[in-house]
């Protein structure tokens, strides 16, 4: 049979957040979607209010702890930490996920 695509997220989908390169995607043990957008810097995830940005938010390249400059992949650890290949920084960066005790998923004290 054929093959039918749906776009989730994006310039064509309904509802959602603007990604400009997007280059990498990955699923949670939840299901929620994350996604590397490239030319913005920035790491998108989904939850239960849809897409936002939870890690280096500013659309700004740099190289501060925070930033990310041209990021390409995006993976977890058995434990759900996120690693991230920050291409033009010439690093691999981990952001570690934090569950407090309301089972809320924080990302560097950020609420998904």
């Amino acid at each position: 049979g054929q093959v039918t695509a749906t776009p989730v997220a994006g310039s064509t989908a309904n509802g959602t957040i603007s990604l400009s390169c997007p280059t990498d995607v990955a699923l949670d043990g939840d299901g929620y979607l994350f996604i590397v957008d490239s030319n913005n810097n920035r790491i998108i995830g989904s939850g239960p209010n849809g897409f936002r940005c939870i890690i280096a938010c500013t659309s700004t390249s740099g190289s501060a702890s925070n930033q990310l400059s041209n990021p390409s992949t995006f993976s977890f650890d058995s434990c759900g930490n996120i690693y991230v290949t920050d291409q033009s920084n010439n690093r691999v960066q981990q952001f570690t996920l934090q569950i407090n005790n309301c089972s809320k998923l924080f990302v560097n004290n950020e609420t998904l």
